[in-house]
């Protein structure tokens, strides 16, 4: 098996987070500094799933689109963590690597169910308590117009969210740490501390409650090593935020 170097692998994770969420970390400091020297934060709001266009097929365009290519990182990812051999040699895939594939299916949704539970409530908890205390912006999580095409498109924005996050922030980053030789509490460290960065548009609170979701997952992950029951919990989360806003939000004085 070719073993990539250090120096090769520190520049690896440098283009990977450049291309996705590493990037999203960097812009969402920025719009939190822009959001705090423009007024409390109490004040501002952070919309997730935004109308790219009043035309309504070009708008359904665009957003497919956005999903496709933001999940050109995670085959880049995949590329990457595939282990390359010598000629007639054969090695092990990147998506068996990760567990992100259908090898249990009725575990990892049991997992995926429960993981979803443990973190969703408290989330709810961590979000008013913000609010009140002027830390969290309000957020939207649907702005998209009210098409026939709407719920399916922010099913598959949860998924793509829960795909690019897990695989990369999680299965990737720790996998690259670890033979970058980071000890595993400082890697998972690191892992939650990204998860919350790109985070922070939304106020300190989004912060605070994603880097312990974060730190949460890579623990699990570490056990189990499968990201598919992370990728179902998130995409679950996702799903009841973004949907349940779209049909529901405005009735009840969410909107």
């Amino acid at each position: 098996m070719l073993v990539p170097s250090r120096r090769r692998l520190r520049i690896e994770v440098c283009i990977v987070l450049g291309l996705s969420l590493g990037q999203s970390a960097v812009y969402s400091v920025v719009q939190l500094l822009d959001k705090m020297s423009t007024a409390p934060l109490a004040q501002g709001t952070s919309t997730l799933n935004r109308s790219r266009s009043s035309r309504e097929y070009f708008d359904l365009t665009y957003q497919l689109l956005d999903i496709i290519f933001a999940l050109v990182p995670v085959l880049l990812v995949i590329y990457f963590l595939t282990e390359s051999w010598q000629a007639g040699e054969r090695g092990a895939s990147g998506f068996r690597k990760l567990g992100f594939d259908l090898a249990r299916p009725g575990k990892d949704l049991l997992q995926g169910l429960g993981l979803a539970a443990l973190i969703g409530i408290p989330s709810l908890g961590l979000y008013a308590a913000g609010r009140a205390l002027g830390i969290t912006t309000a957020i939207i999580p649907s702005a998209l117009d009210a098409y026939w095409w709407t719920v399916p498109v922010l099913i598959l924005s949860a998924i793509r969210h829960g795909i690019v996050e897990e695989v990369i922030v999680v299965g990737y980053l720790l996998d690259r740490l670890g033979k970058l030789g980071w000890s595993m509490p400082v890697a998972i460290f690191a892992s939650a501390l990204l998860r919350g960065s790109y985070h922070l548009y939304q106020g300190f609170g989004p912060f605070i409650g994603n880097a312990v979701m974060g730190a949460v997952f890579a623990l699990i992950y570490t056990r189990t090593r499968r990201v598919m029951p992370l990728v179902i919990a998130h995409a679950l989360l996702d799903i009841v935020a973004f949907v349940g806003f779209s049909l529901f939000g405005k009735a009840i004085g969410l909107g």
